[in-house]
């Protein structure tokens, strides 16, 4: 998902996408674990898009502390 997609979510729903994103991501590490991997690229990516919603939410955690 694009950045700027998570930009426009609210609070409640970047915290569900980023419940969801982590339950893919432990079904992702147990397939490539067994040996019936997805894909590397997959992992990679999914990755990144909980990185993204966790910086966003933290930023914006920083943000009303500050006003």
């Amino acid at each position: 998902m694009r950045a700027r997609k998570f930009h426009e979510l609210s609070q409640d729903e970047l915290r569900a996408q980023e419940r969801e994103m982590a339950e893919q991501l432990w079904r992702l590490r147990f397939q490539a674990a067994t040996g019936q991997g997805e894909g590397l690229r997959k992992l990679r990516v999914l990755k990144k898009d909980v990185a993204r919603i966790k910086t966003l939410l933290r930023q914006r955690e920083l943000a009303a502390q500050r006003t």
